[in-house]
């Protein structure tokens, strides 16, 4: 009876060591528990502090007014331009090649040197060609010698055929003498011409007025019809052209204006774009759309009278197409993008700005038509609209710009027109400044709620 009862002994310890197991475990539930509550009212804090100051900056930035720079909306010319890349072409372009075979005797240009049609360029030795000529004169004499005495006899067999004196048939077989020695005349006749041909060829002239380039033989060297490089190459640079392509969609603007014989203002720049080199007209237009690229290709002329353009140049092109008059324009500056399009920051009579959007048309320099959303007389901020919201209080800055632009910012266009022009037909959606970033230009009525 006792052993049974030895192992009911333990069994009060073994309750012992559970009882402590659960009371470690609600220990860490506890410290986790409590952890979670300090995270989260760190979590609550930080919130409520961050919530203050974004009221705090909202009421101080709404207390305060915000100097601006502004502009009054007006009327002016807005220029449809095409901005294009061009390669100066010459109207001609000529490789001199020999026309004959022989030694090179002179060089009769400098390389580099402009000439005219119908200078001296090169000789070609001619005397294997004055030697052929006197053969030809002299067989030519003894040819036209026997072509006479034919002649004489068919005379002679006339009189005795009328007298019955000779044969038909000996005078028919006269007459064929006749005929064959004119053929043999005439032979002579072209042979000598065509070595005083070759005399001529010897002598080589300038086939057009421009500049020679690098002379591709030395004097001494035989030279054939049929070189690959000739011997010099001479581009006609006054006048000359530049060759530019035109999108398709934009040629028919173009087409309207230049069939109606108006002539097209064409203004290059030289490869950095910040040169105005020459101005000229447009000349001619292709006749075919380039299906590999959607463009047309035009030709402009310039009379070059400086020499600046130069053949094979890279240059940038600027057509003009057309010019609206007494347009509603805007200056670029006061035109912000977001995501609802353009807009522009209108001030009230109160000097509060309110967020306006606007339908923007063809810019011009430092302007942009506006086809709708703004009308003349309004005024809009165009410097300092970083900070503004809608409703904010401004001030004005004394250094305003006028309505459609003083003399000043008129000439300042026109000269500045000529960079960053966008060439958009009117109508045309314009796109955010390269580099730009459009959450900062948003409307804050309407990104930033």
């Amino acid at each position: 009876m006792e052993t049974d009862r030895e192992p009911t002994a333990v069994a009060p310890d073994q309750g012992a060591g559970d009882a402590g197991g659960r009371h470690r475990q609600r220990k860490w539930l506890a410290i986790a528990a409590l952890v979670i509550v300090v995270l989260a009212g760190l979590v609550v804090w930080r919130l409520t502090a961050l919530t203050r100051d974004s009221q705090s900056t909202r009421a101080r930035l709404a207390g305060q007014s915000q100097p601006v720079g502004v502009a009054t909306i007006g009327t002016r010319d807005i220029r449809i331009i095409l901005n294009q890349l061009g390669t100066v072409t010459p109207i001609a372009t000529v490789t001199v090649q020999p026309q004959l075979s022989g030694q090179l005797m002179e060089i009769g240009f400098t390389e580099g040197q402009i000439v005219h049609r119908g200078d001296f360029l090169a000789q070609i030795d001619p005397r294997p060609y004055q030697v052929a000529l006197s053969q030809y004169q002299a067989q030519m004499i003894r040819d036209q010698a026997i072509l006479r005495q034919a002649e004489t006899d068919l005379e002679r067999y006339h009189e005795l055929q009328k007298r019955d004196s000779i044969a038909k048939q000996t005078v028919d077989d006269q007459e064929w003498l006749v005929k064959q020695a004119e053929g043999t005349v005439r032979l002579d006749e072209a042979q000598v011409n065509a070595q005083k041909l070759n005399l001529i060829y010897c002598h080589i002239t300038s086939p057009v007025t421009g500049r020679v380039g690098l002379r591709q033989v030395d004097v001494g060297n035989y030279v054939q019809s049929n070189s690959p490089n000739g011997l010099v190459v001479v581009a006609e640079l006054r006048p000359i052209s530049v060759i530019f392509t035109v999108p398709e969609d934009a040629v028919p603007a173009v087409l309207q204006q230049f069939n109606g014989g108006k002539p097209l203002q064409v203004v290059v720049f030289d490869r950095a774009n910040v040169k105005q080199l020459a101005t000229g007209t447009l000349g001619a237009i292709d006749t075919q759309v380039d299906t590999t690229t959607g463009t047309v290709k035009m030709r402009a002329m310039f009379e070059n009278a400086d020499n600046v353009l130069y053949p094979q140049q890279f240059v940038n092109v600027r057509l003009l197409v057309n010019v609206l008059h007494n347009v509603v324009a805007t200056p670029s500056a006061a035109v912000q993008y977001g995501s609802s399009g353009p807009f522009v920051y209108l001030i009230a009579a109160d000097n509060t700005v309110s967020v306006r959007p606007v339908q923007l048309g063809t810019q011009d320099g430092d302007w942009i038509a506006v086809n709708g959303g703004v009308a003349v007389g309004d005024r809009v901020v165009i410097d300092g609209a970083d900070q503004l919201r809608n409703g904010a209080h401004v001030t004005i800055r004394d250094d305003n710009v006028p309505a459609g632009g003083d003399a000043g910012t008129s000439q300042k266009g026109s000269a500045d027109g000529h960079r960053g022009q966008s060439g958009q037909p009117a109508g045309q959606s314009h796109h955010p400044r390269a580099g730009g970033d459009d959450s900062r230009h948003q409307p804050k009525d309407q990104g930033q709620q």
